[in-house]
């Protein structure tokens, strides 16, 4: 690609909010990160926002969209019947080299599933993965847990894809040297878990490209020990789900507790940018939304009920993957791997055979 300036795709009729607040999301996103963004829908809406906010940023593009697919159809249906929906729209700028990555609050079944027929699987995955960052106890640090939802069923093979492209992602954009990666499971044994997460765990430690530490429990997730956690997507949805319900319900609770009285309400006032901080570390919203790894292209899904803010997010998290080359770095590093596993299956055989 020529141009040193990422180009975001924005489904622009994908969410709770939209037209109104993923466009507000682009409006800031191309003012701060100098970024330019296509947003993709209706042009009439996409125009009405963008009337009620000036901005001076010549780097906003509407593209026409016909049609979205909503949250109650269908994923593989809808993509299939609306091949003008937004998310269609979007995913064709990024296989035809217009545009770098693409993100969208909208229906994520049908994100994924333009993204797979579209944009299709990069050379040697197996299968693509959802990436969602988690906030740990350590100040600044967060973990990548993989997959999150887009494979129900894996096996060994592809949590083992999972954790290199995990740490492709630690290492390349959350700039973390040497990334630990631990596979979730219920014991810190490598004889705990059931057959997926033994297996695993034996093909992890014979990875000399993944720096694998060994199983995090539940208790660990949040730690910091690691940078990377692996599971398959249905534990990790379940884990995904649950964490940010806790995080709503501590800000919850955090807004009903302390301002309660005399004390509370200065105290409240006092503490407002401690709070602040808090919402900032705990609110999934704040992070921007997830990774789709190992498609032929950046994706981000974002949360359906994201506003402005989160917008904003999930754009700069598109901007750091592309600059930071996410796609050739994993393409890489997995034939690096392919290489090597070849080789020593070839070494094997041959001495196998009594052959020098």
């Amino acid at each position: 690609m020529s141009s040193t300036r990422a180009r975001i795709a924005l489904d622009a009729m994908g969410g709770d909010h939209a037209p109104f607040e993923i466009v507000l999301g682009a409006i800031r996103a191309a003012e701060e990160l100098d970024t330019e963004i296509f947003l993709v829908g209706d042009p009439d809406r996409i125009e009405s926002v963008l009337q009620q906010h000036p901005h001076n940023s010549s780097l906003l593009k509407i593209v026409a969209a016909e049609d979205t697919v909503t949250m109650d159809e269908k994923a593989i249906k809808g993509i299939r019947r609306k091949p003008k929906a937004s998310i269609n729209v979007a995913m064709n700028l990024v296989k035809e080299r217009l545009a770098d990555a693409v993100v969208s609050a909208g229906h994520s079944g049908a994100a994924m599933g333009a993204a797979a027929l579209r944009l299709g699987r990069l050379p040697g995955i197996a299968r693509p993965a959802i990436g969602a960052m988690f906030p740990t106890l350590i100040a600044g640090k967060s973990v990548i847990i993989l997959d999150v939802g887009a494979n129900v069923d894996s096996q060994p093979e592809y949590l083992e894809q999972f954790a290199l492209m995990g740490t492709i992602y630690s290492k390349y954009v959350m700039d973390v040297e040497e990334p630990q990666v631990g596979l979730l499971n219920i014991g810190e044994e490598s004889s705990k878990g059931d057959k997926l997460a033994i297996k695993t765990h034996q093909l992890l430690e014979e990875n000399e490209q993944i720096p694998f530490i060994g199983n995090a429990e539940g208790r660990d997730v949040l730690s910091g020990k690691f940078d990377v956690i692996v599971c398959d997507g249905f534990t990790g949805n379940v884990l995904l789900k649950f964490a940010e319900a806790v995080g709503e319900i501590m800000i919850q609770i955090l807004r009903e507790e302390l301002p309660q009285g005399l004390r509370g309400k200065i105290g409240t006032s006092i503490l407002k940018p401690n709070l602040q901080r808090i919402k900032q570390r705990i609110d999934h919203a704040e992070h921007g939304g997830a990774l789709l790894l190992g498609v032929d292209g950046v994706c981000i899904i974002s949360h359906g009920s994201s506003q402005a803010p989160s917008i904003f997010s999930a754009i700069r998290l598109a901007k750091e993957a592309v600059d930071n080359k996410v796609l050739e770095q994993i393409q890489f590093y997995n034939q690096k791997h392919n290489h090597s596993a070849s080789s020593s299956k070839t070494a094997s055989n041959s001495k196998l055979s009594g052959k020098s």
